[in-house]
């Protein structure tokens, strides 16, 4: 069992919707900076945004103090994946590995374009639906390099080590082996899932092949270094919130009661949630060129 445990503030599918994080002592805290990258020797914690199946487009608000899970908005509206047929929303459980930056100042050698400027993201492909706001720990698979508007947005492939198949998954090719088609339609799904909002097919280096688990993990670690030298300071963040309340080498740890001010300040949880737009359910057909 997780040692986490998330509390929401204000009601799901509202503007004000949030979703804290709070350490075993029920102190609250940032899923960015102060859940550790490693829950064990290779296994990688990680941060659940989006349950499959599910459409709102919730994450990591690096710019909140404490970085609570919030659903994005795009011109005041609230942000909902479209269902690119024959798929229903997310088809995996959608997330990020905490303490790692995709660093907007740095050029990727692979791909030639800028970090996307949040933490990396992370597909997890195993049975369970997870929770908005669960803390999981993941092994790690492979990894596709997407390049979103001119920007790199690594998507590591992975699985839930709690999962009953886990044993049998320890790379790319497993994934290939044992779930047929599913990477196709990853890549699938990441190319035109912002078709519906009139945005262009995204793009792909390495002519959209995944890499392995070795490439995976040294893309991890770089963008973990990346998050180090942000929450020193060593990089200006230019907005990021780094507020922690773990990170003993950062000027922008706090204490407990801080962060407490923080979550004290919004408004409370609400049991009703607002009723999600009746078209977050159609059906997208498009042409595949």
């Amino acid at each position: 069992m997780s040692s986490f445990s998330s509390e929401e503030r204000a009601a799901p599918f509202t503007l004000e919707y949030r979703v804290f994080l709070k350490n075993e002592k029920g102190q609250y805290i940032s899923p960015f900076h102060d859940i550790p990258i490693y829950a064990d020797k290779d296994v990688f914690h990680m941060v659940v945004e989006v349950p499959r199946w599910s459409n709102a487009k919730m994450e990591i608000a690096t710019k909140d103090p404490l970085n609570p899970i919030k659903q994005d908005v795009k011109k005041g509206k609230l942000r909902y994946v479209a269902n690119l047929f024959p798929y229903k929303g997310y088809i995996w459980n959608y997330g990020a590995i905490p303490q790692t930056w995709e660093d907007p100042g740095h050029n990727d050698k692979h791909t030639g374009c800028c970090g996307d400027n949040d933490p990396i993201d992370v597909c997890e492909i195993g049975s369970k639906v997870c929770a908005r706001g669960e803390i999981i720990r993941v092994k790690i698979l492979g990894i596709l390099a997407m390049i979103d508007e001119g920007e790199t947005d690594w998507k590591v492939i992975a699985i839930n080590v709690e999962d009953p198949d886990a044993a049998n998954y320890n790379d790319i090719n497993d994934v290939k082996r044992l779930k047929p088609g599913y990477l196709e339609a990853t890549v699938d799904w990441f190319r035109r899932y912002k078709v519906p909002d009139g945005k262009p097919e995204n793009q792909f280096a390495f002519n959209a092949e995944f890499k392995d688990k070795d490439f995976a993990v040294d893309i991890i670690k770089s963008t973990h270094d990346y998050w180090r030298a942000l929450v020193t300071k060593k990089t200006d963040g230019k907005g990021i919130s780094c507020m922690n309340t773990t990170v003993s080498e950062s000027p922008f740890q706090c204490d407990p009661d801080a962060a407490k001010a923080i979550v004290d300040s919004l408004p409370p949880p609400c049991e009703s949630a607002c009723t999600i737009p009746t078209d977050v359910d159609k059906w997208f057909h498009h042409q595949k060129n």
